[in-house]
């Protein structure tokens, strides 16, 4: 065999194998590590759309290789407490830190056959979610983005998008 076609045969083994182990990689392997909320969109059964935390949230899912995981979202137009005493804050200032925003720790685990990420919630500022199990579909997992979806938001409110970015 000649140098440059064993130089050549080396270099497509090398790149073919380092392609078929990405693939090979399950989704929990891929979906570890911390992503940074670029958008959530609710879509009503009407088809209207809305953004519970505005056009520009604040927010960061993180994943542990082991299992755990912490979700915050935040609006951006999230009030400021005016005195700056979070125990004093007024019914408003409390109500729109409610609407504008949720966080939840607990445990995750995938279906990797139906591509599912399954949330169990210890607990969340929203606390009637506390120690409940959400599905969410992976409708989208690459080395950049990783958009979810929640067909049956509360309170028949429609379908739930989230899209991240990975935080690098």
């Amino acid at each position: 065999m000649k140098p440059i076609t064993f130089a050549a045969a080396t270099l497509a083994l090398a790149v073919l194998g380092g392609e078929a182990a990405a693939q090979q990689r399950t989704l929990k392997d891929r979906l570890a590590g911390t992503w940074h909320l670029v958008i959530s969109e609710v879509v009503a059964p009407d088809g209207q759309k809305s953004f519970p935390f505005g056009p520009n949230p604040a927010g960061v899912m993180m994943f542990t290789p082991d299992g755990n995981y912490a979700h915050i979202h935040v609006a951006a137009e999230v009030p400021k407490i005016a005195n700056g005493n979070s125990l004093q804050a007024t019914p408003e200032e409390n109500a729109g830190i409610v609407r504008g925003s949720i966080a939840q720790f607990g445990t995750w685990t995938i279906d990797e056959e139906k591509s599912l990420l399954i949330l169990k919630i210890v607990t969340s500022t929203f606390a009637n979610w506390r120690g409940i199990t959400q599905t969410r579909l992976i409708a989208k997992l690459n080395d950049d983005e990783f958009v979810n979806s929640k067909p049956d938001v509360g309170a028949g409110r429609g379908s739930a998008t989230n899209l991240y970015k990975r935080a690098r």
